[in-house]
């Protein structure tokens, strides 16, 4: 199979990051094209190869590929404003909040439509991104769609799109909660007496060897909290603090909230 014609309509962070994790995968830079309206980000990409435009009619003309990369308050404005785009385009959307069904309201009739939620570790290469297919996405628009998102991390495809709401929640969102947890890990060491240097870096490679734990093998988490928890110990001690807190709904809770918010977002956005 040739590499697709991509064209990415936005070439901020996200955008620019699956560019350049195709570039890594060996897909051809005359294969990849971006339209922008920042001079700054059309020139970034073009020193990389990469065939740069601020009209997005002119880059999305004979492309295979469209990924709506731009804010999802602009997704209908951009994609009605398209005259030359083709029904047979497969159109990726990144665009957060947006409902399939609004994209296809603001595309020609039978549209391929790929729906995704990335997370923003994707900016490492390291995030997971779910997605989501029309009727009208065959099997090779889902291997060219899973190839492009594959680019920035590991990939997911969802049943129904009622679960993009819980996975915005868990894994959109979920870097979020990482961090939180880590600025009180940070603030909690200083206050014992450790530089922030060292309280910090003691808090991420805790977080990052904790998550290869977790990653690798089939055991689950409750499972390796059990194997680090010694009875009468200090991790007992902090686990009975968080649970006298509640802390394990507090958190249930939280990602409840997130998924209750990705579905009204969805409402506000999915406005034709």
């Amino acid at each position: 199979m040739n590499p697709p014609t991509i064209c990415f309509i936005g070439a901020g962070n996200m955008a620019s990051s699956l560019i350049r994790g195709l570039l890594a995968d060996q897909h051809p830079p005359s294969g990849l094209r971006a339209a922008d309206p920042v001079p700054a980000q059309r020139e970034a990409l073009a020193a990389l190869g990469v065939t740069v435009s601020e009209d997005n009619t002119l880059m999305v003309r004979g492309a295979d590929v469209v990924v709506a990369a731009v804010k999802p308050q602009v997704l209908g404005q951009v994609l009605t404003a398209l005259p030359d785009l083709q029904p047979n385009q497969l159109i990726i959307s990144i665009c957060a909040g947006v409902p399939i069904a609004s994209i296809e309201s603001w595309c020609p009739a039978g549209q391929p439509v790929v729906r995704c939620m990335p997370n923003t570790p994707a900016l490492l290469r390291a995030g997971i991104t779910a997605l989501i297919a029309n009727a009208a996405v065959d099997a090779r628009a889902r291997e060219v769609a899973d190839r492009i998102l594959k680019a920035a991390g590991k990939t997911v495809w969802v049943a129904d799109e009622t679960q993009i709401d819980a996975v915005t929640a868990v894994s959109g969102s979920g870097p979020a909660y990482f961090f939180y947890v880590m600025e009180a890990m940070i603030k909690a060491g200083v206050d014992l007496g450790l530089t922030h240097e060292l309280a910090r870096e003691l808090t991420i490679e805790t977080a990052y060897g904790a998550a290869l734990m977790a990653r690798e093998g089939d055991t689950q988490p409750a499972t390796l909290r059990v194997n680090v928890t010694s009875p009468g110990g200090t991790t007992e001690r902090a686990l009975n603090t968080l649970a006298a807190a509640d802390v394990a709904r507090h958190i249930e809770d939280a990602v409840r909230n997130a998924a209750l918010r990705a579905q009204e977002l969805a409402r506000e956005f999915g406005q034709p």
